[in-house]
């Protein structure tokens, strides 16, 4: 036999092995230990059954920091708002922002709804610019029909609300996209709009002609729209010159893609961190914000000076987020998280991520514009660094000073520090 097919052979039916046979072949091909396979096996909160069950070809489960950033005040409500990150910073930095945007009254946020868009691809059509002609005249009665196979939606407030028919030209020629916007009220509602689209398939297709090829919701939601704006004065960011080098800063990612790609970036560290900690498709919220800045062509939150020089941010974003549903049931991290949040409704949620996304942006740009953003992440590597060394909690502020002063930080550094206080 030979090594491709005895390869082969070992993978093959992995999906149906138990976890521990799934992890005997994985040590024995990839050379794992036992201290290896304690590392799969430890205890944690969510336990190996349970991550059986949720995806494919398990063997053990990973772990993250799992924080939270208290100081948000948010349309009048104060909020604990669970965070999983391991990048240094973030979460300190999230929470120190939003202690200084309550000294002026905290975040104000708007919500546009919870819409959904669903899309059925029409493709082999005889005729598209007729085929979409009847599609349009016969919108009230697809709406009829999309309302009643979505009938079980009503149930708790939701429910199709509108269609929409446009025409393509695509590399494989002209297509049809029948949209359907759906309340899905306070959850993610991937699933529910994507069953939606199966049933209406059939339908479209005997009314166009044509053959549906892909029913799917779109991840851009448009109509899922939070919003978040907050002022902080001059004197708490560093004063007049802060203010004027933050907007420097804004006003690059405005101008420049290269820029705005990392501007973003740092919103949703923010975001995700927000939305892993609480159960949702933080891959879906981060492909939603992208595609909304491309399009907008510009970065997704703006800032000002006010008439007494303080500095007034906003964000506009589209968030897809829920209450219910999905992996916050399966997962005893996510409900914990969702239990810590207390946000009610899906809206309230995206109305939180939103001002977190907004306070992280600040944050990244206030370092950036002012003492470099390696000043406060280099502190809190140190601390991790001296951590693993060996230092006790006495020890740890004066690892971290010598090391910074002396520019080593780095395990040696660590190790010289801690012979040098134990020596005295």
């Amino acid at each position: 036999m030979s090594k491709a097919s005895a390869g082969d052979s070992i993978w093959s039916g992995f999906y149906k092995r138990p976890v521990g046979e799934r992890q005997k072949v994985v040590a024995g091909e990839r050379g794992l230990d036992a201290a290896d396979l304690a590392v799969l096996n430890k205890d944690g909160p969510l336990p190996l059954n349970v991550a059986d069950s949720i995806s494919e070809n398990v063997i053990g489960t990973f772990g993250l920091p799992f924080a939270v950033a208290p100081n948000f005040l948010i349309d009048g409500k104060e909020y604990v708002v669970p965070m999983v990150i391991e990048e240094p910073s973030v979460v300190a930095a999230a929470s120190h922002l939003a202690k200084l945007a309550k000294e002026t009254g905290g975040f104000k946020t708007d919500y546009s709804g919870s819409i959904m868009t669903g899309q059925i691809q029409l493709v082999k059509l005889k005729d598209a610019k007729e085929a979409a002609k009847k599609l349009e005249a016969e919108k009230e009665s697809i709406l009829s029909e999309a309302q009643e196979m979505g009938g079980h939606l009503k149930s708790f407030g939701g429910g199709v609300q509108g269609v929409a028919v446009r025409t393509l030209a695509s590399p494989r020629g002209p297509m049809i996209v029948v949209e359907f916007n759906v309340n899905v009220v306070d959850a993610m509602g991937a699933n529910m709009v994507n069953t939606l689209m199966e049933k209406m398939a059939p339908s479209l297709e005997k009314r166009s002609g044509g053959t549906a090829r892909l029913r799917i919701l779109t991840n851009l939601a448009m109509h899922r729209i939070a919003a978040s704006s907050a002022v902080w004065s001059a004197q708490s960011l560093g004063g007049e010159e802060a203010v004027e080098a933050i907007l420097d800063a804004w006003a690059f990612a405005m101008a420049d893609p290269f820029r705005r790609a990392t501007h973003h970036k740092g919103i949703m560290n923010g975001i995700d961190a927000v939305g892993i900690a609480t159960g949702n498709d933080w891959r879906a919220i981060e492909a939603g914000a992208h595609a909304y800045a491309a399009i907008k062509g510009a970065s997704i939150t703006t800032y000002s000076k006010t008439p007494d020089g303080d500095l007034e941010g906003k964000i506009v974003i589209p968030l897809a987020v829920g209450v219910v549903g999905g992996s916050m049931k399966a997962n005893p991290c996510a409900a914990l998280g969702q239990k810590i949040l207390g946000a009610k409704s899906s809206g309230e949620l995206a109305r939180i991520m939103a001002s977190v996304g907004l306070a992280q942006n600040l944050a990244a740009l206030k370092a950036l514009a002012t003492e470099g953003i390696q000043a406060g992440h280099m502190r809190l590597h140190a601390r991790h660094i001296a951590k693993m060394a060996g230092a006790s909690e006495k020890e740890v502020d004066g690892v971290i000073e010598f090391m910074i002063s002396g520019k080593q930080v780095n395990e040696a550094g660590a190790q010289a520090a801690l012979r040098q206080l134990r020596s005295k």
